[in-house]
Formats: structure tokens, sequence, C-alpha cells
């Protein structure tokens, strides 16, 4: 029974947490932070004192050894640590040597967030080691060490430095062969839940609004593991298999089918829901029921059920394969697949205003000079806090819409997170062998969720500080609304700067991510049209997979509470049309086989381009346009038959469809070669 939960615990875990990379950083943050500790305890203990700031630094540069650096290889991670470890003790010094200056100290410290944030242009090395730089910066000045403690000060940085690289390269490394057995895992767990879902509504005459909005949040949460499975897959230097008989290229149709077939058991399920009994089997594998509804489709494929039968039956044996390549995968750790090296190649950078990383570098400079003045008038000794708040509501945003978003979810996490923190230290004073446990899992859970959710990250973080300032005999209910005052002054600062200076508009992001799908849509239809076929449109296609995926996430500051422009129906639909052609498109690329197009497939990718070249110059004003809900045709969708085609119609019926205008009729699957005869 205990096993049998344990298996169910993983399942679930794979589920929500693919490949589990948010319980490996989270691991990774908290056991290097824990250890960096116990080591300087040990030193402090044994071998000479080590001042407060030793300590300090040693936690903070242990959580940016664990989220900022993102080389990948070992080597290229300890070289990046250890010039951050550099620009950490240069930085410490220059505090250090200018505390008794502290206007100039100030100056400096806007200089040294100028180009951390400007190093960020050189890649990945450049953004952690300014990460380095800027929270040594930080927390030199708030320590404010003395210029004959900077031996001691310097094994705080070089301890953090050494274990972090050991708990990343030795005792939690990376493997792209457990990751991708991972991964896949996490595909099937979503497809069972799939399954599950529609066999609650086998049998339904129809399948209502709130199921089918349900059914397409398990679709997008399947696409994102599916898209995090293909990046484990090794591919050659060119992206696209030369053929089938490579393993990594037969993995990689298992898994393109299993999304397909998973997303086309949804769609024809909203016109036809399945049996329960089919469902049911495929769920239990049962091979002689699958077989008894494999003999009888045919009998069954002119009515409506009958194609809804045929794509579980496929989703049947694409789990089956997926399940068999993870058996092979726990067996041989896919051993017959090789590793593809990197060939880097070096890009030149653009130094200007044109590039927004510079931008936001000006941005983040701005925001942590006002944050800077208006802390400094709530307190000299606490202003640091707003210019951290400043400095990073800027990382990874995309927009002023994700700033404010994110500079409201750190506000939001500091104010309840020192609300429960203020509890927990108050009930667990004195108990050091309570407190120390307690915050090590907040620890772990504040970087298990870095990747979900901001908020609750600072939510955790929040709570870890009171019960450090309870531990320490310096938590006050004025310090607590201190660190809230500095807080919302940092947040404010960023969210103004965001709107003013260089604004980067929330439709300006999405305009840029509708122009590559539409791109990326385009290279389809055209290699379709060149004759192209097999992995090269299977490649194309998943290339429209992730630019939706982008479409996705620059959408989302469109549908917040917060926006002023808040209209998530018009938002969800769009979205829903966008989903429907990456789907249909993956549709064309599987089932288009011929060398050659015939004429009327020629006349339909023509036709679809033309549409592309009127769509793609509006932009993203399809997400503010009302739509009616489209009438149904009465015309049950025939995947199992002429797929290709029918990709191509429903793709041109997808496109209408974002730009509806009165004097357009519906577009009905299979008019497009009448109009574009007439045409």
């Amino acid at each position: 029974m205990h096993l049998f939960s344990g298996f169910q615990f993983r399942d679930w875990l794979l589920a929500n947490d693919p490949a589990l990379s948010r319980l490996r950083m989270g691991l990774r943050v908290t056991l290097t932070i824990v250890l960096s500790f116990l080591i300087l305890l040990a030193i402090k203990t044994l071998i000479l004192p080590l001042p407060t700031a030793a300590f300090g630094l040693g936690i903070v540069l242990s959580i940016e050894g664990g989220v900022a650096v993102r080389d990948k290889g070992n080597s290229r991670q300890l070289v990046t640590r250890l010039f951050g470890c550099v620009a950490s003790l240069a930085v410490v010094g220059i505090a250090a040597g200018l505390e008794d200056r502290r206007l100039l100290s100030d100056l400096v410290f806007l200089l040294i967030i100028a180009l951390a944030s400007a190093g960020r242009v050189f890649g990945p090395r450049g953004f952690a080691i300014g990460m380095f730089a800027f929270t040594s910066y930080f927390m030199g000045a708030y320590f404010k060490p003395s210029l004959a403690q900077l031996p001691e000060v310097a094994i705080g940085p070089v301890v953090a430095v050494l274990v972090g690289h050991v708990v990343r390269a030795v005792l939690l490394p990376d493997d792209w062969r457990r990751d991708l057995l991972r991964s896949l895992e996490s595909v099937r767990g979503r497809i069972n839940q799939i399954l599950f879902k529609l066999a609650t509504l086998a049998g339904s005459a129809e399948i209502g609004e709130a199921d089918r909005q349900e059914l397409r949040q398990l679709e997008d949460r399947l696409k994102e593991v599916v898209l995090m499975a293909e990046t484990f897959i090794p591919r050659p230097p060119a992206g696209v298999f030369d053929g089938a008989a490579d393993p990594a290229a037969e993995l990689a149709i298992r898994l393109f089918d299993a999304h397909l077939a998973a997303e086309s058991a949804i769609v024809l399920s909203f016109q036809s829901p399945p049996p329960f009994a089919l469902v049911h089997a495929v769920i239990e594998a049962d091979a002689a029921e699958l077989a008894r509804y494999e003999n009888t489709t045919e009998a069954i494929v002119d009515q409506p059920q009958g194609e809804t039968v045929r794509a579980l039956l496929w989703l049947g044996e694409a789990r089956q394969q997926l399940t068999q390549a993870i058996g092979e995968g726990q067996a041989s750790g896919f051993s017959g697949i090789d590793a593809v090296r990197e060939t880097a190649q070096t890009q030149p950078i653009d130094f200007s205003f044109a590039n927004p990383l510079l931008r936001s570098a000006l941005q983040i400079t701005l925001a942590s000079a006002i944050a800077m003045s208006f802390g400094l008038l709530l307190s000299r000794e606490r202003w640091f806090w707003a210019v951290l708040s400043s400095f990073l509501v800027f990382t990874n945003t995309n927009s002023r819409g994700d700033t404010a978003m994110k500079a409201l979810s750190r506000s939001l996490g500091t104010v309840f997170g020192i609300a429960i923190g203020l509890v927990l230290a108050t009930l667990i004073s004195g108990e050091p062998a309570i407190a120390i446990p307690v915050a090590v899992v907040c620890i772990f859970l504040a970087f298990y969720f870095l990747q979900v959710s901001y908020a609750t990250m600072t939510f955790f973080i929040s709570i870890v500080l009171c019960l450090v300032y309870g531990m320490t005999g310096v938590l006050t209910l004025d310090l607590l609304k201190l660190r809230i005052g500095e807080t919302m002054i940092g947040a404010a600062a960023g969210t103004a700067v965001a709107f003013v200076v260089f604004p980067a508009r929330t439709r300006g992001a999405l305009d840029a991510a509708l122009a590559r799908w539409f791109e990326a849509l385009r290279e389809l239809l055209g290699a379709m049209g060149e004759g192209k076929r097999g992995f090269e449109l299977i490649a194309l296609s998943q290339k429209i997979d992730a630019c939706y995926r982008d479409i996705t996430v620059a959408a989302k500051p469109l549908g917040s509470s917060w926006s002023v422009v808040t209209r998530p129906g018009q938002i969800r639909q769009t979205l829903a049309i966008f989903l429907s052609c990456t789907y249909w498109a993956r549709i064309l690329a599987r089932n288009h086989d011929a060398p050659a197009v015939d004429d009327d497939q020629k006349r339909l990718i023509a036709a679809d381009v033309a549409l592309i070249d009127q769509a793609a110059p509006r932009g993203s004003t399809c997400f503010f346009m009302a739509r009616k809900t489209p009438r149904t045709t009465g015309r049950h969708l025939p995947l199992s038959r002429e797929g290709a085609r029918l990709g191509l119609e429903m793709i041109g019926s997808a496109l209408e469809r974002l730009y509806p205008q009165a004097d357009v009729l519906p577009f009905v699957p299979g008019e497009a070669i009448a109009r574009s005869k007439q045409g």
C-alpha cells in the first residue's frame, strides 16, 4: 500500500512538475544555503571569527548561484561562478572603501546597477555576473564591513560559490537523459488527466462550456510539457532529423503523435462525446476491448461519434507507443540516442538603445535612483529594500504590463508573508530548534514555486526574514512596517518608470509575438507548396507551437484584473482561435506525405497565405474585437480521411475568424476550394 502511494505521489509530482525541474531548483538552493551556512558556522566556531557580512554574502550568493547561473555544462557554470565570485569581492571592497562617503557610495551603487543590468546583453554569463555584483554591493552596503574585515568577509562568497558548484555538478546534477525520461512520464500523466476528464463526460449528449474550458486548460498543460520534452531530445545541428531510422527521430515522432492524438480526442469529443467503455479501455489499455472498437469503426464512421472513436483509438495507440518508449528509457537510459554537441555561434551585440536589454538597463537604473531617493526619506538604514524591489521587478519581464504585474505580486507577497511571518515568529519565539527547520522549509517552498508564482516566492521569503529577525532579536512591528513601505516604494518606482521611460507596451510585445507566429505559419505553408514533407514540416509545425506559447505569455497581462482593459472573454476566444490554427497546422504537417501537392491543395495554400497577408499587419487588434459564437455547420470533421486537405481548410477557417467582418460569410470546410476557383 505504501509503495503504491509512493508511485501515486511521484505520478502527481511529475504531472505538476515536469522533469522535476522545480523540485531540483528548490533542493539546490536550499541545500546550498544550508551547507554554506554550516561550513561558515564551523569556520567561525573552530578557526576564526567571521563577521556577519560573510554569512549574509554566503546566503545571497547561494541563492544567486542556484537561480542566476544558467550556462549549459558544468565547466561553463564553474567559470561563471568564479567570475561572479571575483565581481562579488570587488564590489564588496568598493562598498567598504566608500562607507565613510555615503553620497559617493550611493552613486557608485547606481553605476553598478547600470553595469549589472547592461551585462545581460552578453547572455547567461553576463546576467549571472551582474546579479552577483548587484546583490554583493547590496549586502556590503547593508552590513558595512570594514576594510580590515575583507579577508574574513571574502570567505562567505568563496564558500557559497564552491558549495553551489558541488551541489549543482555532483549532488543534484543535470542529466538530459533523466530529464527526458521524466518529461515523457509527465506527458503520459497529463494525457491520463485528459482521459480521466473525458471519462466523466462520456455518454453525455453535449459537453458544457465549463467542461470545455477545463479540457482546454488540460490541453494547454499538455502542450507545456510536450514543448519541454522536445527540448531534451538531441537534434542535429540543422534541427531536422534525416529519417525515422534515427532513435531520436523515432522518439520525437512518438511524442508528436501522442500530443496530436490527445488534442484530436479533445476536438472531436467537443462534437460528440466518446462512449465510456472506450475511454475506460484506453485508460486500462484493454487490448480486447480496443480491438472490438477497431473492428466496428467502419460501421460507424459516417455517424457523428465515429470520428471520436477513431481519435480515441489513435490516442490509445499513441499512448501505448509512448509508454513503450518510457519503458525503453527506463531500461537503457536512451543509450541509443547520442547527445549533440552545441555549436554556439557568436552573435554581434547591439550596444544601441534599439536593443531592448539596454533600454531595460536604463529603466532599471532610473527606477533604482527614484527608489533610492524616496527610500532614503523613509529610512537611512533600510533604503536598500526599496532599491532591491525596483531592480527585481524588471527581471524576466517583456512589457510594462509584465512589470506592473510583477510589482503587484512582490507587494502582495511581501504584505501577506510578513503578516504570516509575524504570527509564526511570535509563536516560536525563543525556539530556534523549531524556527530553523521552518525557515528551511520556507526557503525550499519559495524556490520550488519561483517558476510558477513570483508572489508565492516573495511570500515565503518574507516569512523567512521574519523568522530570522525573530531569532536575532530585532523583530519589531515598526521594522516590518518599514519593510512593507520600502517594498512598495521600489515596486511603485519600477512600475512608473516602465510606463514612462521606453515603455514597452503590452500590445507591442503581443504584436511581435503574433508576427513571429504568422511568419512561422507562412513558412509551413510555403514548405508544403515546395513539396517538402516529413520531419521538415513537423519541425516547422513545432515552431508554430512554440510561437503560440509566446502569444499566450504576451497576452497574459491583457486579461489581468489590474488592467484597464479587462476583457478575458474576448482574449480567451482569440487565444482559442490561435490554438485551433496551431493544432490544424500539426494535423497538416503529420498527414502530408505526398511528394507533390495537387491543384486543390495549391489553391488552398494560396488562399491561406492571402489570409495571412491580410491578418498579419493588423496584429493584436484581433484581441479587442467582439465575436459571435460561430454557427455549427453540422459537418463532422473527418480526421481519418484527407487530413492534410482538412488541415488547410481549417487553418483558413481559423484565420477568417480572427478578424470577423459583417460581409464575410461563415467559413465552411470545403468551401475554400470553391471560393478559390471563383477568385
